[in-house]
């Protein structure tokens, strides 16, 4: 069985990065940028993806230090259903409730807790510093997994938006190259047709 001759179509691997009569300047410049590209999509995709991780756990450590729990009790009977007013429902409903400082200040504050729990129901919420009662902060593992998703969700749009750069700047070369052939063939063709002529 005999082997086939490789074709003059045969894509060469790397034809960029090797010396030959019809490699031009811009071809290693577009060799270069799509290197670039490819590197900066990565490196700069997952260092975008990294300093997102950090800022939202840097964020959720700073609500976390604002904020403390405290036991407080219900001012007045829960209501039995909760309201149906659409949207997301965990089945709570809203609620006054008091708390009592160190320092003996007293607060009261709106809340969400399960209802029909009758006056005076112990209930853990948490508070900023100034007395306001804030949600419960992210902490621990669900902290650590909310960041890295954030993280994960910032890095493959930013490596999107530098792998986008770089093939519009590669489009333009590719534009520029073929105006590039289109005038040498305007050049070059008539002294073509002459040659091909004379040699009929």
């Amino acid at each position: 069985m005999t082997r086939t001759p490789p074709t003059t179509a045969t894509r060469v691997r790397l034809w960029r990065w090797r010396r030959n009569p019809l490699r031009r300047h811009s071809d290693v410049v577009e060799g270069w940028i799509v290197l670039a590209a490819w590197l900066f999509t990565l490196v700069g995709g997952a260092l975008a993806g990294t300093v997102a991780a950090q800022i939202t756990d840097a964020a959720f450590a700073a609500r976390a230090a604002r904020a403390h729990a405290v036991s407080a009790v219900l001012t007045d009977d829960a209501a039995k259903t909760p309201a149906t007013a659409g949207g997301y429902d965990d089945g709570r409903v809203p609620a006054t409730v008091r708390w009592t400082d160190p320092d003996g200040s007293v607060h009261t504050g709106r809340t969400q807790i399960y209802p029909a729990a009758p006056a005076g129901t112990p209930v853990a919420v948490w508070a900023d510093r100034a007395g306001h009662l804030v949600s419960e902060p992210v902490t621990g593992e669900a902290a650590s997994v909310q960041a890295a998703l954030t993280g994960a969700l910032v890095a493959v749009p930013a490596g999107a938006a530098v792998w986008t750069v770089g093939w519009v700047v590669r489009s333009r070369l590719v534009r520029r190259r073929m105006a590039e052939w289109d005038e040498e063939w305007r050049q070059i063709g008539p002294e073509w047709g002459n040659l091909s002529g004379g040699r009929g």
